[in-house]
Parts: structure tokens; C-alpha cells; sequence
């Protein structure tokens, strides 16, 4: 498998490109995640023209439009960091990126509760850092997450799946605009969008229904809106166990009784939280293979990313 294209915070590879001369390395990323995804590393410092080492800096003032100032000399340098930001965004356009890993708590690249400074120099954290937010805005379909939330196993599982599915999806607009292709893929796609939202899948579904009525590059550009606002939304142990009940069904007439007592332990030994999502889903897929089932067999549910992430051990 080729890798995946993704936006990194240099920092986070272990590069010393930190304001004190240091770095952030991140193993799990560059080792585990390294053997996967092509890493392009971006540090909004180092790339807008600061040295290294340099004076610390923080956000302050409106967190909608914060201003970035050094910490000792006080020197403003948001224009700086937003002229070399809305250039760089421009720029990633043609790196086909499937997705941004940002630096935590970072002034320019966090994604989130970064620590803005109001008037009286009080912290808060509710803001976004300036190029973080740059990327967001211009990219706003693009799968992104920092580093911190990835030691969350549910945030990583679900930021891994978005990108692998974005991956999907790229590939089948490769194969042109065409409606049979967009049908290929959203039935390949309906439990994995079940397991996140069943109302999205249910109005992806309306969308599908009525591609004919619809001009292509309309009809694409919603589909994908939907795939990836949709995939957005946590999964849950409850939508979980609802596909799998669904995926259950296509077996009711080749189960045995024992079987079928068997498998509703496990799921409900999920339900309960006695088991990680793995254990039901390898028995579904045995009966998946044993039986041959068409439908299922082509399923991206049930395969999403690689098995040897081990992402759905922990969820």
C-alpha cells in the first residue's frame, strides 16, 4: 500500500525547531503511524523567518482574532505569522494531504484550547492557533487532530478511520464523476456511516436516490461534505452494537441456534464493556468468509483501516 499523505507539526518528528532549541518527538507517530503515512512537516516559526532558539510566544487579546505577541519584548508578530499562514494553506493545495497533525497548546499550530491572554493578562483556554486555524478554514473537510488527543484510543480510532476513508474516496473520484461510481462507493460505505450517525447515512442515502436529478460536480461535492462531517461524529458502543445486530441478520438463516446464542453473548459482552469491539466483529467476519456473503464481504466497516493498528482493541 502506498503511504498516505499527511500534515505534521515538524516539532512532533522530532526536529529541534521549538522555540528553546528543543523538540516534541512523538514515537507512536513517527514509528507506528510512520509506517503508513508520508509525513510533510510544517513549523509555522521556523518557515515564517524566526530563529531557533527564540523568545517564547502566546495569543492574547479577542480568541476569535487573537493577537501573537513574544513574551519578554512584547513584539506583535500576528501580520507576519497570518501573510506567511495564508500563503503556506495555498501552497499544501497541491500536496494532496489527507490530513494534519498538530502541536498541542501551540500559539500557532493548536487546534484547539490554546491559552489566549485577556486584557488583564488572565489565560484561557479557548483558543486556536493562528495557522492551525488557517489550515482548518481553507481545508475544512480534511481530516485533523493533535497530538495530545491522539493518546485518546476513540479520537484516534475515529481520526485514522476518517483518513483511510478520505483515501477511498479520492480513489473513487479517480474513476470519474460518474453516478455507478458514487453508488459503488456509498454501498460499500453504509454501516461504517451507520456506526457514526444513522441519520446521516439516511440522508446520504436521499442524496444517492437522487443523483440523477442533481449536475455531478454538485451532487460530489455534498456527498463528500457528508462523508466527512458525518465520520466526524463519534461512534458509540450503542450505534456499534446496532450494526453489528444488522450485520447479524444477513445470517439468520445459516446460523445455528448455538451459534446465534454465541454471538449475542459477545455482542452483548460488548455492549456491557466486558469486550473491546474486535471480539464481536472477528466472529462476524468468520461467518462473513464462511458464508460467502456478497454484501458483507465488500463492507468497509468491517476493515476500515489496517488490523495491525490494533485501533479497535481499545475501543
Amino acid at each position: 500500500m502506498d503511504k498516505i499523505k499527511l500534515g505534521i507539526s515538524t516539532c512532533l518528528l522530532g526536529e529541534p525547531v521549538r522555540y528553546d532549541g528543543g523538540h516534541k518527538l512523538d514515537r507512536f507517530l513517527k514509528d507506528t503511524l510512520g509506517r503508513y503515512f508520508d509525513y510533510m512537516p510544517v513549523c509555522p516559526e521556523v518557515e515564517c523567518g524566526l530563529k531557533t532558539p527564540r523568545e517564547s510566544m502566546h495569543l492574547e487579546g479577542n480568541p476569535g482574532a487573537p493577537r501573537l505577541v513574544t513574551t519578554r519584548t512584547k513584539t506583535d508578530l500576528t501580520d507576519r505569522m497570518l501573510v506567511w499562514a495564508d500563503r503556506r494553506v495555498r501552497e499544501l493545495e497541491s500536496e494532496n494531504l489527507f490530513g494534519f497533525i498538530f502541536k498541542s497548546n501551540s500559539p500557532s499550530s493548536g487546534m484547539e484550547r490554546v491559552r489566549v491572554l485577556d486584557e488583564k493578562g488572565v489565560p484561557h483556554k479557548i483558543g486556536v492557533g493562528i495557522f492551525a486555524r488557517a489550515f482548518m478554514t481553507h481545508f475544512p473537510l480534511i481530516p485533523v487532530e493533535d497530538e495530545g488527543r491522539l493518546h485518546d484510543p476513540e479520537l484516534r480510532e475515529n481520526f485514522i478511520e476518517r483518513i483511510f476513508a478520505l483515501k477511498r474516496w479520492r480513489e473513487s473520484l479517480e474513476k470519474g464523476r460518474k453516478t455507478a461510481c458514487l453508488i459503488e462507493f456509498h454501498s460499500r460505505h453504509k454501516l461504517q456511516m451507520m456506526a457514526h450517525s444513522p441519520k446521516v447515512a439516511n440522508e446520504m442515502g436521499k442524496l444517492v436516490a437522487r443523483a440523477g436529478e442533481i449536475p455531478a460536480d454538485k451532487l460530489f461535492s455534498q456527498y463528500e461534505k457528508m462523508l466527512m462531517e458525518g465520520l466526524r461524529l463519534k461512534s458509540s458502543v450503542k450505534k456499534n452494537t446496532n450494526v453489528l445486530q444488522h450485520i447479524m441478520g444477513y445470517f439468520k438463516k445459516q446460523l445455528t441456534p448455538d451459534e446465534k446464542l454465541e454471538l449475542n453473548e459477545i455482542m452483548d459482552q460488548y455492549y456491557n464493556g466486558y469486550f473491546p469491539l474486535v471480539v464481536p466483529l472477528a466472529l462476524l467476519k468468520h461467518y462473513v468468509r464462511k458464508y460467502k456473503q456478497p454484501y458483507l464481504q465488500e463492507q468497509c466497516y468491517l476493515d476500515p483501516h489496517p488490523a495491525e493498528l490494533q485501533l479497535r482493541n481499545h475501543v
